[in-house]
């Protein structure tokens, strides 16, 4: 679906997500992350790029758990610690994973993937085109209730912080293994939400897509 189309149908409210297969997975058990290997730091930082032509195919286990452990995996196990930081470790973002056969939400302790909504809801997470079609999109959720330690003015801020973070982590992550991605931030807020099934305390903030790039088709 094209970028003026996404716009018509959300000023008529109609920009909706597309069904999913019904015998989705409840529940994706992710294989561990790679903690070893892969390229240096300094050289996935001159690699890191935005790129917005993606291949079709899907992304394999280990690529999604690679990349969803980078976003907010437990890196010490001890004490609970991220790979990103978090004001006063309110751990306030939420990875929700948007793929063909449903609506996910990543959970660090458990490194799996949680069931949300089983529906397609990669076109309703940016007026972009090819985030239709790309096997991951990636949606970043605050939820303000978990801050009630940090001063109700800086949640918003502190909470734009942690997702930033993240999606770093991921563009790394997917510049160490050669897969394309894009952050974004240009979508139907009210659409999503709903899409997602949001509650009152949850705020979108960013939107990530992941794929392989489309020149390796």
């Amino acid at each position: 679906m094209n970028t003026l189309t996404k716009l018509a149908l959300g000023m008529l409210g109609q920009l909706k997500p597309h069904g999913a297969p019904a015998d989705a997975a409840r529940t994706i058990t992710l294989p561990a992350a790679r903690r070893h290997g892969g390229k240096p730091l300094m050289e996935a930082l001159m690699q890191r790029q935005s790129q917005r032509e993606f291949a079709p195919g899907p992304l394999t286990p280990q690529q999604l758990a690679d990349l969803l452990w980078a976003a907010a995996g437990i890196n010490r196990p001890e004490l609970g610690g991220r790979t990103a930081p978090s004001a006063l470790n309110a751990q306030e973002v939420d990875v929700y994973a948007a793929m063909a056969d449903g609506l996910y939400r990543y959970d660090p302790a458990a490194h799996a993937l949680l069931h949300v909504a089983a529906s397609d809801v990669r076109r309703v997470t940016g007026y972009q085109d090819f985030v239709d079609a790309a096997p991951l999109d990636l949606v970043y959720v605050a939820d303000h209730a978990r801050m009630k330690m940090v001063p109700a003015a800086q949640r918003e801020a502190f909470a734009f912080t942690a997702a930033g973070a993240m999606a770093q982590n991921v563009y790394l992550a997917c510049a160490a293994q050669g897969l394309a991605a894009v952050i974004r931030a240009w979508f139907d807020h009210r659409a999503l939400a709903a899409a997602m099934s949001l509650g009152a305390d949850q705020q979108l903030l960013l939107a990530q897509t992941v794929g392989l790039p489309a020149a390796q088709t």
